[in-house]
């Protein structure tokens, strides 16, 4: 079993920062991906950014430049730095950890990030 456990987010005024972490328990799987996904109020959950166990890094167009994912493997913990923030960057984010051997998806219980004046 997995357990994921995200901390930080919060509100911040537009071109603000914050930064989302997600510690990863329990039976970790070798190969994997480790990242984060939003959901603002009315819309569908979007995929935000993801990083390989091997180090690979991919963003969604919406955050390319201004968020930055990362991980420590030592520690199970995934980041997500964000800058510039949009209040259309408002959303519960999730941090997800997928098996990439057995389709086998982990997820955390989201933090609120706010962007507003």
């Amino acid at each position: 079993q997995v357990q994921l456990v995200e901390s930080g987010g919060g509100l911040v005024q537009p071109g603000g920062s914050l930064r989302l972490s997600c510690a990863v328990s329990g039976t970790i799987p070798s190969i994997n991906v480790m990242g984060w996904y939003r959901q603002a109020p009315g819309k569908q959950r979007e995929w935000v950014a993801g990083v390989t166990s091997d180090g690979t890094l991919n963003y969604a167009d919406s955050v390319e430049g201004r968020y930055t994912i990362s991980r420590d493997n030592a520690k199970n913990t995934v980041f997500l730095q964000m800058s510039g923030l949009k209040p259309e960057d408002t959303a519960v984010y999730y941090c997800i950890i997928a098996d990439t051997e057995n389709g086998e998806d982990n997820w955390g219980k989201g933090k609120q990030v706010s962007v507003s004046t």
